[in-house]
């Protein structure tokens, strides 16, 4: 006898409970948006030294300084500048850029995150395929007794920080062997973007295959596939078109909660290698002391991290119903 089927306003209740979940988590990750780029704007302004003598540097003359002054505002009280930047942040409209005049600061971001968007969607994929395929080799019979060294392989790979393998496996594949470009060469194209989202997705790849493996080896003793095995199903239909659907809502969670570590390598690969995009932009507005690219960057890459947080959320509550709320 079949399980009864949920009521439609039962449903209807889960949908509300998910949504009103995903408000309140939205809301509080916004807060913490703004605290970021508050601190931001704090440790610009309050720090000792002058800000427009950063910029222009300690021999410009006084009147070169005022001006600068007053075209950032920081010869208004503090609380004005305040209000005007958080104003700035819901218009989009933080001034110029400092090195290109004219340049608004946002058109500045908008730009480096195209390449930024390009990195992180290439690397998700590759990552949660290579993931689920080394899932897969570790708990099948394709390895025979070498399973066991391909999961510890995977919790290797999991404990390594990218910042460790990155530049080794670089040197190793594009200067030893040269069989990928290197990834900040501006004409390697296609290539080069397939090679530094290959290295940004071997985190998550192997986070994958961790969680991955656990729930293909819940799935190993169960009945269905006892009759898929007597039914004549070969071992590759037996784990990829029976078991790995039944496993997949864990996995679907992990690289869905892996997502704003993955922008946050993202940052720290464009920087390694000299990619453009939107890591590559703020560290040389730091560099520059271009304040208005410095904040609006800061706040691109917070807002990014905050849409990845609740996409992480909502598909936690659809796929897994055990992280939905009561």
């Amino acid at each position: 006898m079949s399980p009864p089927k949920p009521s439609g306003s039962t449903r209807a209740g889960a949908v509300r409970a998910v949504f009103g979940s995903l408000g309140a988590r939205t809301v509080g990750a916004l807060a913490v948006l703004l605290v970021l780029v508050s601190l931001v704007f704090l440790a610009l302004r309050l720090l000792p030294g002058d800000p427009a003598a950063l910029v222009l540097g300690e021999q410009a003359p006084e009147i070169e300084r005022a001006l600068l002054r007053a075209r950032l505002g920081l010869d208004r009280p503090l609380g004005v500048q305040y209000a005007r930047f958080v104003a700035g942040l819901f218009t989009f409209d933080l001034g110029d850029s400092l090195a290109r005049p004219g340049t608004s600061a946002f058109s500045e971001v908008w730009r480096a995150l195209g390449p930024t968007a390009a990195l992180a969607s290439v690397a998700v994929v590759v990552g949660a395929l290579g993931g689920i395929t080394a899932a897969l080799l570790s708990v099948g019979p394709w390895l025979g007794a070498r399973r066991e060294w391909a999961h510890r392989g995977i919790v290797v790979v999991a404990a390594t920080p990218l910042i460790a393998f990155a530049p080794l496996l670089t040197y190793l594949l594009a200067v030893k062997l040269r069989w990928v470009p290197l990834p900040g060469d501006p004409d390697s194209g296609a290539s080069g973007l397939l090679f530094a989202s290959g290295l940004l997705a071997i985190p998550l790849g192997a986070q994958v295959a961790r969680i991955g493996r656990a729930a293909l080896l819940d799935q190993a003793g169960a009945k269905f596939l006892d009759v898929a095995r007597a039914k004549g199903g070969g071992a590759l239909r037996v784990w990829v078109v029976h078991a790995l659907p039944a496993a997949f809502s864990p996995i679907a969670v992990v690289i869905a909660t892996q997502l704003g570590a993955l922008l946050g390598g993202a940052v720290v690969l464009e920087r390694l290698f000299e990619r453009p995009g939107l890591g590559t932009l703020m560290l040389n507005a730091y560099a520059a002391r271009d304040i208005p690219v410095l904040e609006a960057s800061v706040a691109a890459a917070g807002g990014l991290f905050v849409v990845a947080q609740a996409l992480a959320a909502l598909a936690s509550a659809v796929i897994d119903p055990r992280t939905r709320p009561s």
